[in-house]
Formats: structure tokens, C-alpha cells, sequence
């Protein structure tokens, strides 16, 4: 029973770093010119979501893997449930009002990611002996299971200030469908992370598209002159 909890505060610290790092590059870019306080009441609200979606994927995708070699099939259908869920969430007024749903977005993606990668890191510690190939499976589980969930769904409330509701509501079904089974198939077969790491970075790029629609055109003006000044700053020091 110590050993197990070891492992689970293990997994929960390493998970809140990765959430940590996710917060970090987009949106520390535009930090104050995007509704704050709505995004980080989404970081609550995505624990609760993440600790669901986690539970339900440790309990009949993660397990049966291990036990049987196989997931269920319920995999669909956890998946659709938390693109629904997502999509309500992003809907509500406060969030549709300011025009945040990227920005809310990325932080609901952040928390839910966390909290299904700390579930994942606990199996993983568990019925693995520890070594370097381990480590190295955790700490990618701790980066991208977060981030990746954060671009799904900065993606979705960009789709919905376009009007593709239900184009956001497949895509983040989709990805989500395929996110997680990497995650857990990464687990046994560590060559997954050739194919999950490129189409991260390649849709890094992206996401900053997808914040800069959340900011108000107000605020972008200010911080463009922001940028200039930074960047005549910068010039006149190498000068």
C-alpha cells in the first residue's frame, strides 16, 4: 500500500510539472491580453473533467491492455463523451461573451491532459521496474499528454468562433481517440513517440493562430506595439 501511494505522488508531481510546462511559450506570450480568470477557473473545472476521463480510461482501456492485450471498445465512446463534454463547457456564456474559447480552451486541455497522465504514469511505475527506458516514458507522458490535450482543444474554440461546431466536436473526438491510445500504447512500444512528437511540434506552430483569435482587436494593437518597442529595444542594445 506504501509503495502504491509512493507511486501515485510520484505520478501527481511529475504530472503538475508537465501541466506547469504547457503553460508556458502560448500562452505566456499573450499573458494579459486574453481573458485570465475565465482560463484558469478552467483549469478546476478540467481536474474534475480529467479525473473522470483518466478513471475511465485507466479502468477500460489502460487495464484491459494489460490484462487481456487488447483495449475495449468503450474507448468511442469515453472519447465522444468528453468531445460533448469540452464543447459544453466552452459554450457558456462568460466564455462566449469575451470570445476566449482558445485560450479556455488550452487551459481546460491542459488540466484534463494532467490528470490523464498522472494516471497513466502511476500504471506506468507500476508494472514496470524502473529504468532509463522508463524514465524517458514518463517524462514524455508528463510534456505531451498535457500539451497535446491543449492544442485538441484550443483547436475546438477556434472551430467555434468560426461557427464549426460540429467540425470541433469530431475533430476533438478524433484526436482524442488517437492521443490516448498513443499514450497507452507508448507504454509497451516506446516507437510510438516517432510518430506522436513531430505532430506535436508541427501543430505548435498553429496554436499560436488560434490564441491570437481570442485576443481583442484592441489589445492586439497594444501588443504589437508592445512587440515593436521590444524589438527596436533590442536593436539599438546590439548597435
Amino acid at each position: 500500500m506504501a509503495s502504491d501511494l509512493m507511486l501515485f505522488q510520484v505520478a501527481s508531481i511529475v504530472a503538475l510539472v508537465g501541466m506547469g510546462l504547457g503553460w508556458r511559450g502560448v500562452m505566456t506570450k499573450y499573458s494579459g491580453f486574453y481573458d485570465l480568470p475565465t482560463a484558469w477557473s478552467m483549469m478546476f473545472w478540467g481536474i474534475l473533467l480529467g479525473g473522470l476521463y483518466g478513471n475511465l480510461g485507466d479502468a477500460f482501456l489502460l487495464l484491459p491492455t494489460i490484462e487481456f492485450g487488447s483495449p475495449s471498445v468503450l474507448n468511442i465512446v469515453i472519447c465522444l463523451m468528453l468531445a460533448v463534454s469540452v464543447h459544453l463547457i466552452l459554450r457558456r456564456k462568460k466564455v462566449r461573451i469575451t470570445g476566449s474559447q482558445p485560450t479556455t480552451g488550452w487551459a481546460l486541455g491542459l488540466s484534463v491532459g494532467g490528470m490523464l497522465g498522472m494516471f497513466t504514469i502511476y500504471r506506468t511505475l507500476q508494472i514496470n521496474e524502473f529504468d532509463l527506458q522508463v524514465g524517458a516514458t514518463v517524462v514524455l507522458i508528463a510534456l505531451t499528454s498535457p500539451r497535446s490535450h491543449a492544442l485538441i482543444f484550443s483547436n475546438h474554440g477556434y472551430r467555434m468562433l468560426l461557427g464549426q461546431r460540429w467540425k470541433a466536436v469530431i475533430s476533438t473526438f478524433f484526436w482524442c481517440t488517437i492521443i490516448i491510445l498513443s499514450l497507452y500504447s507508448a507504454i509497451f512500444n516506446p516507437l510510438i513517440w516517432i510518430f506522436v512528437i513531430p505532430i506535436l511540434l508541427l501543430t505548435e506552430n498553429k496554436a499560436h493562430d488560434w490564441v491570437w483569435a481570442a485576443i481583442p482587436k484592441p489589445a492586439r494593437r497594444r501588443l504589437r506595439r508592445i512587440w515593436a518597442d521590444a524589438a527596436r529595444a533590442r536593436n539599438r542594445e546590439e548597435e
